[in-house]
């Protein structure tokens, strides 16, 4: 604690730091123990998202000086990996409290430094900016947001020239340079003269590519018979999503008006997070009273998606994003297969705590299948990686989807777009969505997850995550649900095991802190820690032949039961 108070005396230096940050410093100081260790234990950190935290005063917090710091940091680094060029750089920044005013400071910041700064004047999609990096020609691009965090957090995603999120070396070496900056050194005095608002042009660009990337000659009629319900949770997404689809040829969009308004409180929904389905509520509520084939929703900041479609009893029935993720590929494959475009030198690409269904989905094509850590950054470093192959598509299970390469991040314009123009074809062919992914099972196997997080707050949740992981290691599951672990990857040491013949062999991935386990009929069981939450995620995966569509009700229950036991048997309900 002595330390921590030191810290935070520190920022009681008015020639530093401003009024209210000194005054909240010290109230914290005199009057809050608690919350000044969780503002001053350490320093905010980059995650597998960037860089997000409750906003406030303190090193671990989301403010002016912790931003301010990491954008003269990444001032510093573009100057000596581009000495001889006019750097440029994307701002853009959500619907959350202060996000516009951060944004602002962080051109500020790269202003001063000499570095111009594009900046969207009002809230935009994160996929937006991952898009303009490209676009205009940019070095690298800021999106303030915290993407589905409750509403006391913001952050700071970083992205690099093509696009992609920050990825090695590029972040530890930004990292390096953060961290030996003191917060005098910051240079907040803004040249207005290389600040230059964005105008509708760059999202216009955008559209056009959305539509180019996303659009699979469907007919206008069959567009004209698909009724979509849609909210954008007080988000990011609408902005850009309905005028997407209505450029694209969709007239029958029906948006739930009381989410419209961008809204940093989000103020109808517990969470802004469209994997938990209580946010979709009134979305669902929408689609039973305009009948609608479809119901969408996005997270505040436009990356995610969370789909609703009509069951075997004509019912709406979510999906999780496996599921959203298996449809979607499919469909691309299928479109790449008709216009004779697979010739082996494509891939898809998805994450190793994702469905193993993506696997035997896509080499049932032909197509090559990669795996990376989970977040987009690792996907797009895939692109980067295999120049010689085209990307095709690829997601993960958190909700997420990139359509092609045009947007190096997840994308829930471009990929709202393809699952309209697949359900539209479907109907058109007197088929659902929801058929179309038992017809997947029948072909494939039928692969059913589920995701649990515990929530664990805090430096006291910090240590128990740590320790939780330890122990996995320590003493490492030998059966699951009766059947016996034949594989363990621990991707910390970089090591898998064979448990069957004791072999072992070194993972490819770059090292994380998950392990994962698989049994002996194939199911599947990760533990990681979230890069962006005070949450331990464990990822479970089950499967099972189905051969006709009537057996699905029965083998759907089975596999329920079967994850079910397993939650119960691991100790994590």
């Amino acid at each position: 604690m002595k330390i921590v108070i030191e810290k935070a005396k520190s920022w009681l230096d008015k020639h530093i730091f401003d009024e209210q940050t000194v005054n909240e410093v010290q109230e914290l100081i005199s009057n809050d123990p608690k919350n000044l260790e969780e503002a001053f234990y350490k320093n905010l950190a980059f995650g597998t998202g960037g860089m997000r935290g409750v906003m406030g005063a303190g090193t671990n917090r989301i403010n002016k000086y912790t931003l301010g710091k990491n954008t003269q940091g990444i001032a510093n680094y573009l100057k000596k990996s581009f000495p001889n060029e006019q750097l440029k750089v994307a701002i853009a920044y959500d619907c959350r409290h202060n996000s516009k005013k951060f944004a602002y400071e962080v051109a500020s910041v790269f202003s001063a430094n000499r570095i111009q700064a594009y900046i969207f004047p009002e809230l935009r999609p994160t996929p937006l900016l991952s898009y303009s990096v490209k676009h205009l020609d940019c070095h690298c691009g800021i999106v303030l947001t915290a993407s589905h965090n409750p509403p006391e957090y913001n952050g700071y995603k970083v992205y690099w020239k093509d696009g992609g999120q920050l990825v090695p070396p590029q972040d530890h070496e930004i990292i390096a340079e953060i961290e030996q900056l003191q917060f005098n050194e910051i240079k907040f005095e803004a040249n207005h003269e290389l600040i230059k608002e964005l105008d509708e042009t760059t999202d216009q660009a955008f559209i056009n590519d959305v539509i180019k990337n996303g659009s699979f000659s469907t007919p206008t009629e069959a567009k004209n018979k698909l009724n979509i319900a849609f909210t954008s949770l007080h988000g990011t997404s609408i902005t850009l999503v309905p005028q997407t689809l209505k450029q694209a040829g969709y007239k029958n969009l029906h948006i739930v008006e009381e989410q419209a308004e961008p809204n940093g409180k989000f103020p109808t929904v517990k969470s802004p997070n469209p994997e938990e389905p209580e946010a979709l509520e009134l979305a669902l509520k929408l689609g039973k009273k305009t009948n609608s084939d479809l119901v969408i929703g996005t997270d505040p900041d436009s990356d995610r998606l969370g789909i609703a479609v009509r069951d075997l009893q004509g019912e709406l029935q979510l999906l999780n994003g496996n599921q959203t993720m298996v449809l979607m590929t499919a469909f691309l494959l299928e479109q790449w297969q008709k216009k004779s475009k697979l010739n082996q030198s494509e891939f898809v690409a998805s994450t190793i705590v994702s469905t193993p269904m993506m696997r035997v989905l896509t080499e049932s094509y032909g197509v090559e299948y990669k795996e990376s850590l989970t977040g987009f950054k690792w996907i797009a470093k895939l692109i980067k990686d295999y120049p010689e192959l085209n990307f095709i598509g690829g997601g993960e299970e958190s909700f997420g989807f990139m359509v092609g390469d045009f947007v190096r991040d997840k994308d829930a314009v471009t990929s709202i777009l393809l699952v309209c123009e697949m359900a539209a074809q479907l109907k058109a062919n007197g088929l659902s969505l929801y058929e179309k992914l038992i017809q997947l099972y029948i072909d494939h196997g039928y692969f059913k997850e589920k995701l649990v997080a515990l929530v664990k707050k805090g430096i006291e949740g910090a240590e128990e995550i740590k320790q939780k992981m330890v122990s996995l290691r320590q003493q490492p599951i030998e059966t699951i649900d009766g059947e016996k672990i034949v594989l363990i990857e621990d991707y910390q040491t970089s090591i898998a095991t064979n448990k069957q013949d004791h072999s072992s062999y070194t993972l490819s991935v770059p090292k994380s802190n998950v392990l994962i386990f698989y049994t002996e009929n194939g199911t599947k069981v990760a533990a990681r820690p979230s890069g962006t939450e005070p949450k331990i995620k464990f990822y479970i995966s089950v499967n099972s032949a189905l051969s006709k569509k009537e057996d699905f009700n029965e083998v759907s229950l089975n596999l329920e039961a079967k994850l079910n036991r397993i939650v119960t048997e691991l100790g994590i309900a």
